[in-house]
């Protein structure tokens, strides 16, 4: 089985950045990278220092469930191409670990498999959870500050 890397809609983020409000009804606030640790949702790269991000509240589940967690990520404050590669996207190379949790098709956590993996881990594990006939998609978050990265499904 492969991977694939799922980024922010494309329509979404080109909403946001035209002066569309997030998931809590607020314009995007603008801001500019320092480049430590500024890693866009939509192109799944860090934003440079110097470039402008926006921070926004993100809610990357389709319903309103108890399960449907919201929470502050940035994105390049101008046009960038949503990540389309199979291959483990940049920002998911520069922490030690991150936290890996597996959702049914229903976007609801299945209890049990959530964790923090190191990194190198991170494709091995995402793969054991897809292997699970109850889990749809993996999400990933940071290990620290349980910021939304991206979704993982099988290819």
């Amino acid at each position: 089985m492969s991977l694939r890397y799922i980024s922010m809609p494309t329509d979404q983020a080109e909403s946001l950045r035209q002066g569309g409000t997030d998931a809590y009804g607020n314009l995007p606030e603008r801001q500019i990278s320092d480049g430590d640790g500024v890693p866009c949702r939509h192109c799944l790269r860090n934003v440079e220092a110097g470039d402008a991000y926006l921070i926004f509240a993100l809610r990357p589940f389709t319903s309103l469930q108890p399960y449907a967690e919201t929470g502050p990520v940035f994105m390049h404050a101008d046009a960038c191409p949503a990540y389309h590669d199979r291959a483990q996207p940049p920002i998911l190379t520069t922490s030690k670990d991150y936290l890996l949790r597996g959702y049914g098709s229903n976007e609801r956590i299945i209890y049990g498999t959530g964790g923090v993996v190191p990194t190198e881990q991170l494709e091995s594990r995402a793969h054991a959870l897809l292997a699970m006939p109850e889990v749809a998609s993996v999400h990933v978050r940071s290990a620290r500050n349980n910021c939304y990265q991206c979704r993982i499904e099988s290819a």
